[in-house]
């Protein structure tokens, strides 16, 4: 029962304590009502025995004359320790004799003696009560007890048959009792649920649910009350959150964008520089100066281009032939890495999705760059494009050494890196997956990765 809903547990319990007092009830009236008949059945047996024993003085009764007996009684009449007659007096007239085989159980009831019940075989149980004649016989009287069975029988089958229709009454009166006085929890429960299904780990997050039932002289609003002054406080957390979000986003752009016009100069003057007669160790440190001015642009590029679409900025829309994309990068990638074995497996036909040409040209850059920096010459990597039920499907494998199953997880986070050392030493930013996931999202679609020795595969899935 505990894997059941409290509406379920609730009718079942009020149930089962019905069924129980109801089982209590119908044994002790059973019990009471069988007790009085056999005392209403001793009553008249005794009378009988006396009348009998009383109908002839100085002689001994007669079975088949005339007497106030009742109708399916017995009389017996035991002499000198033996049954001498016996038989029962049914209500078509006659006599009925009882099997010998039943006789000793009427010798066996000692005279005086309370009423017991005899097993007379075919005539079934009878109460029997022994009384002596003036002459010293003994007179056996009996009554049935099926009379008293059966008005026990018929009681039980009405107990049985009311107990049922009670059973089945409370049980439909107390579901629907119970899921009306239940109605306020499934409230909270549902404010609970709408709260739970929403993405609170960015951007602005609405908290206007709250749970209507707040009286504190019943449980449920002794739930639901502090149950808003939680949803108040997150909510206040979350709009804390959300404009640090935004101060952080906007100073990131700023930053970057304010970045852009001295990199540029200093990239300019330092070309302008090496173009001069310079010493080697001049032209040195110039070439230096210009590989790392490079590097920070490109930094302040991707940075630029997060927050840019952290703020939800609109990306340009139009057809975009997937396939073209595809061989180009990959043709790209070749020349850039010509020590890896690169296959390409497209559709004869194109394969056209609505976006931004140069930001999905951007995600199947990345994807081939870190194919190619973080594994070893030689390395096989293999670009799949396929048309799906209602999208496309396109993947990147590649047979190297697979991602550390501590970093798999995080693959997509900003600044995250496999090897620093290899990164720095690569020029890797860190950021060149979390652009492909932040340019995926903002086209609808979804990006995946599996990772093993041997094997590692990115997928991008984009709505067609």
């Amino acid at each position: 029962m505990r894997a059941r809903s409290l509406r379920t547990r609730l009718v079942a319990t009020v149930l089962i304590l019905l069924a129980a007092a109801s089982v209590v009830v119908a044994l002790v009236t059973t019990v009471a009502l069988r007790g009085f008949l056999v005392e209403r059945l001793d009553e008249d047996l005794r009378t009988s025995n006396r009348v009998v024993v009383r109908m002839e003085p100085g002689a001994p009764p007669a079975l088949d004359r005339a007497g106030p007996r009742p109708f399916d009684g017995l009389t017996a009449i035991v002499r000198d320790g033996e049954v001498v007659a016996a038989g029962v007096l049914p209500r078509g007239g006659g006599t009925r004799k009882v099997p010998d085989e039943e006789l000793p159980d009427l010798t066996a009831v000692p005279p005086g003696a309370p009423p017991r019940t005899v097993d007379l075989g075919p005539l079934g149980d009878y109460r029997v009560v022994a009384g002596t004649t003036p002459t010293g016989d003994v007179v056996v009287t009996g009554l049935p007890e099926q009379q008293v069975n059966d008005v026990v029988a018929r009681l039980v089958a009405i107990e049985l048959v009311v107990g049922g229709v009670t059973l089945l009454g409370a049980g439909v009166t107390g579901a629907v009792v119970v899921r009306r006085e239940l109605r306020p929890l499934e409230r909270v429960a549902a404010t609970a649920a709408r709260v739970s299904a929403l993405a609170l780990d960015r951007g602005e997050v609405s908290l206007a649910d709250r749970v209507p039932d707040v009286d504190p002289r019943t449980e449920v609003g002794q739930v639901g009350s502090p149950l808003n002054r939680m949803l108040d406080n997150v909510g206040s957390a979350l709009e804390a959150r959300h404009e640090s979000e935004t101060q952080l986003r906007q100073f990131v752009a700023d930053a970057s964008h304010e970045l852009r016009t001295p990199l540029a100069a200093i990239s300019g003057y330092t070309e302008l520089s090496r173009r001069a007669e310079l010493p080697a160790e001049t032209q040195h440190s110039l070439a230096r100066i210009a590989s790392q001015t490079e590097r920070m642009t490109t930094l302040v590029e991707d940075l630029l281009l997060l927050a840019r679409l952290d703020a939800g900025r609109p990306l340009e829309r139009g057809d975009v032939d997937l396939t073209r994309l595809v061989v180009d990068a990959v043709s790209d990638a070749h020349a850039a890495g010509p020590d890896h074995n690169w296959q390409l497996d497209v559709p004869d036909r194109p394969v056209t999705v609505p976006g931004d040409a140069s930001r999905l040209a951007q995600v199947l850059a990345n994807l081939l760059a870190n194919a190619r920096t973080h594994t070893p010459p030689g390395t096989t990597v293999e670009v799949t494009l396929r048309p799906e039920h209602g999208g496309v499907g396109l993947g990147v494998v590649d047979s190297g050494p697979g991602i550390a199953p501590d970093l798999l997880p995080h693959v997509f986070e900003r600044f995250a890196r496999g090897s620093a050392s290899r990164s720095r030493a690569t020029g890797s930013t860190g950021l060149g997956l979390a652009i492909v996931h932040a340019v995926v999202a903002a086209h609808g679609g979804t990006v995946d990765v599996t990772s093993r020795p041997g094997r590692t595969e990115f997928t991008v899935r984009l709505p067609r």
